[in-house]
C-alpha cells in the first residue's frame, strides 16, 4: 500500500510496508498486509478424478461449523470447481488496496479464478507462467482479512502450479488425497516423494471413495477394489487421516453449489485431526 502523506520520507512505501515485507521467509510471497492469514494447508492429489477438490470444500466446511474463520483459495486455475460447489457466481469486489473475496453462507471467504471469468465454462488456456501468477495474485493481491485457516485447492499432478505452491506460500501442511484404484495409488506416491522434496509438511493421506454405503442394508460395497491407504500411509511414513465413502448426496449437492448443507462426521474428525496437528 502506497503512503498518501507528504511527510514520509520512505519514498513510495511506507515503514508499515516494510516491516511486513521483512517479516516474510526468504523465498516466499508476501501476502497482503491487510490479510493475517494463522495456518495455510494445501490440499493436494497424484491425479484427477479422486475427488480432491470435494475434499478441499468439505475440510473448509468442517473447519467453519467448528467455529473457525476459513478461507478457501482455488488454485486449480485450468480447472476450478470450488465456485461452483459453493454456488458462488458473484464477481470479487475490488478496493483501494487489493481483491476482496467472495463469500459464502457460511461466511466462507473463497478466490477462484472462475469468479473472474464471463461465464464459469470459459476455458483458461494458459502456460505454466501466467497459472503461477495468477496463483501468486491470489496470494498477494487478495484481501483475505482474518483467517484462522487457508485452505489452498492445488490442481492435479505434480507440474508447475504445485511446484508454485509448495515453493512459494508458507505452507503449515499437505493434505494428500487419494483413491483404492492401484493406479490412483501409484501416482499418489509420486506427489508424495514431491512433497518430501520440496520438504513440505504431510499432514497426512485421505482415501476418497473408499466404499459406497448399501442404502438397504449399510454394508460397505468396495466398488473400486479393497482399501489401500492405510496400507500406502504405513509404507511412506505418514498419517492416514481416514476413509471416506463415495456419496450421491454428497455429488448431489456440489452440484447444485450447497456442499455447506452436506453433514458428514468422517470430515469433522479429519477436520479436529488437521486442525490439532498445525496448532
Amino acid at each position: 500500500m502506497s503512503c498518501s502523506s507528504e511527510k514520509c520520507s520512505a519514498g513510495n512505501s511506507c515503514q508499515s510496508e516494510k516491516d511486513h515485507a521483512a517479516s516474510v521467509a526468504p523465498g516466499k510471497w508476501a501476502a497482503h498486509e491487510l490479510s493475517n492469514i494463522h495456518h495455510v494447508i494445501a490440499v493436494m492429489s497424484g491425479k484427477g478424478g479422486v475427488g480432491k477438490s470435494s475434499v478441499t470444500g468439505m475440510l473448509a466446511v468442517a473447519l467453519a461449523q467448528a467455529g473457525h474463520r476459513v478461507g478457501v483459495l482455488d488454485a486449480d486455475i485450468t480447472g476450478p470447481s470450488i465456485p461452483r460447489m459453493f454456488g458462488l457466481h458473484d464477481k470479487p469486489g475490488s478496493a483501494v488496496d487489493g481483491i476482496l473475496p467472495v463469500k459464502s453462507t457460511m461466511g466462507i471467504e473463497v478466490m477462484s479464478l472462475n469468479l473472474l471469468l464471463p461465464g464459469e465454462d470459459d476455458p483458461v488456456i494458459w502456460r505454466g507462467p501466467l497459472i503461477a501468477g495468477a496463483i501468486k495474485q491470489f496470494w498477494t493481491d487478495v484481501i483475505w482479512g482474518e483467517l484462522d485457516y487457508l485452505v489452498v485447492d492445488l490442481p492435479p499432478g505434480t507440474g508447475d502450479a504445485p511446484l508454485s505452491v509448495l515453493q512459494s506460500l508458507p505452507l503449515d501442511g499437505l493434505v494428500i488425497v487419494s483413491s483404492p484404484q492401484d493406479l490412483a495409488v501409484m501416482v499418489v506416491k509420486k506427489a508424495i516423494k514431491m512433497a518430501e522434496m520440496m520438504r513440505a509438511p504431510i499432514l497426512g493421506l485421505v482415501e476418497n471413495m473408499s466404499y459406497i454405503l448399501c442404502p438397504h442394508c449399510g454394508e460397505e460395497v468396495r466398488a473400486f477394489g479393497p482399501s489401500q491407504g492405510g496400507k500406502v500411509a504405513q509404507s511412506l511414513g505418514i498419517p492416514f487421516l481416514g476413509a471416506l465413502p463415495l456419496d450421491p448426496r454428497l455429488a448431489e449437492l456440489c452440484d447444485r453449489g450447497l456442499i455447506e448443507d452436506y453433514r458428514n462426521p468422517l470430515f469433522s474428525e479429519i477436520a479436529r485431526t488437521v486442525s490439532a496437528m498445525v496448532k
